[in-house]
């Protein structure tokens, strides 16, 4: 679908979120889970953390989202994208895609925003910009996301922003599979729906 380089990645912006392409130098800092070094990775790029970012996830799920870390060039990410959730310069979490879109079409999104963002339409926000991103991209007919079947907000949020139950994998931690067709007709309308 695209490079993992940030450079060739835009900076999304939605009225209270933005998401930043992740800085290479940043992805690494959380990923060796040096906060010294996070905190100058990410002031050299204008930002900071918030309180509780990157929390006991972020790292997991940013080396799931860019897949390959490598010292010289950052994230390769096999055509991943992954952008940091910022508002007003602050990082409260992280999302992007899985790489693709794969041979049937499909795109798998993932997010994540520290405890003290959420409840506040944030990760809506940051959510519907990435849809509507993904969707422009050449091939994708199909957006995915897992979710773990106990987290309901996660649940609502994704069914706020059109996508509906496709079934649920099972095992110690069951996720229910959400999917939402690329540029659906009728798509619900809202304050942050793409």
């Amino acid at each position: 679908m695209r490079a993992g380089d940030p450079a060739n990645r835009p900076r999304l912006s939605g009225p209270r979120v933005a998401l930043v392409p992740l800085p290479p130098g940043v992805a690494r800092a959380v990923c060796d889970a040096s906060s010294d070094r996070l905190r100058l990775a990410l002031e050299a790029v204008g930002l900071r953390a918030a309180d509780g970012w990157p929390d006991e996830g972020t790292a997991p799920a940013m080396l799931g989202l860019t897949l390959d870390l490598s010292p010289e060039e950052g994230p390769s990410g096999a055509g991943s994208s992954t952008w940091l959730v910022t508002t007003d310069g602050v990082v409260v979490g992280e999302c992007g895609d899985r790489g693709g879109p794969d041979e049937r079409g499909e795109v798998e999104i993932g997010y994540g925003l520290c405890t003290g963002a959420r409840g506040q339409g944030l990760a809506t926000e940051a959510v519907a910009l990435l849809c509507a991103w993904a969707e422009r991209q050449p091939g994708v007919t199909m957006l995915v996301a897992e979710v773990r079947v106990a987290n309901g907000p996660s649940l609502r949020l994704l069914r706020r922003l059109g996508f509906v139950p496709d079934g649920v994998r099972a095992g110690s931690d069951p996720h229910r599979r959400l999917v939402r067709p690329a540029a659906a007709p009728g798509r619900p309308r809202g304050r942050h729906v793409c």
